[in-house]
């Protein structure tokens, strides 16, 4: 198994912050964001190599943070090959360049590089295995419907099964939103450039990618507990800051 962290975007809604610096690198506490992923990915036996997925404009930053880390697992740091906000693949597109890249054949863990949550991932792993070959995504339940605009809105019936995705709705009829985290089977990769060939506009918003994969194949989605931040404007990075300090 692979892990894929997501970290090529250019965070332009948490200027001045990220105009020099990768948002995965923003410190939380006493360490990056990314960091606290390392973490849940280190103690997963199955794992062999972490990857992350940067941009032309942040890798020296990425490099430098790898030489620092201390960890068993191999990683490695890949370059999308774009330098601004205008070149940028968006996530379903970078997930496919770092497929080919790296000629990964092998199941896949692919991570939003500023999600910052509670919950381990043995329990969603163990999740996604009782349905395979289909594809899982971790899912939050964020309790109000006024913030669940904001994001992709699930609905799950009684087998965790997607049965209803919608993206950023005015009027939400549920309250489980979608994070930036998703489980592949080497069976089913080849789904992700089937999307990028018949969607070709359409590579950043996830939502899109994850509305037309139910409609293809069964989808299932695995609702973590604890906290969770989708760290994306300011004030979400402050209350992060805020429940994470100690």
């Amino acid at each position: 198994m692979k892990a894929l962290i997501l970290a090529a975007g250019y965070a332009t809604r948490l200027y001045p912050l990220t105009k020099k610096y990768p948002k995965p690198l923003l410190k939380i506490g006493q360490k990056p964001i990314i960091d606290y992923i390392i973490d849940k990915l280190k103690n997963l036996g199955e794992l062999d190599e972490i990857i992350v997925i940067t941009n032309s404009k942040f890798i020296s930053r990425f490099k430098k943070w790898a030489k620092n880390l201390k960890l068993k697992k191999r990683i490695t740091i890949i370059d999308d090959l774009t330098k601004g906000e205008g070149q940028k693949r968006g996530a379903i597109g970078d997930m496919h360049f770092a497929i080919v890249k790296k000629g990964i054949k092998d199941d896949l863990l692919v991570i939003g590089g500023d999600n910052l949550f509670d919950d381990d991932l043995k329990g969603f792993l163990s999740f996604a295995r009782r349905n395979k070959p289909n594809p899982a995504i971790g899912v939050y339940n964020i309790n109000d419907r006024g913030m669940a605009k904001k994001y992709g809105v699930i609905k799950l019936n009684k087998n965790n099964k997607i049965v209803d995705f919608k993206e950023k709705p005015k009027s939400p009829d549920s309250t489980l939103v979608a994070m930036c985290l998703y489980y592949f089977f080497k069976e089913r990769l080849g789904m992700i450039k089937e999307y990028i060939d018949a969607r070709a506009n359409e590579h950043d918003a996830t939502g899109l990618y994850i509305d037309w994969l139910r409609r293809k194949v069964a989808v299932y989605g695995y609702v973590f507990q604890g906290r969770w931040y989708d760290i994306g404007h300011h004030n979400f990075y402050k209350e992060a800051q805020e429940a994470f300090a100690n």
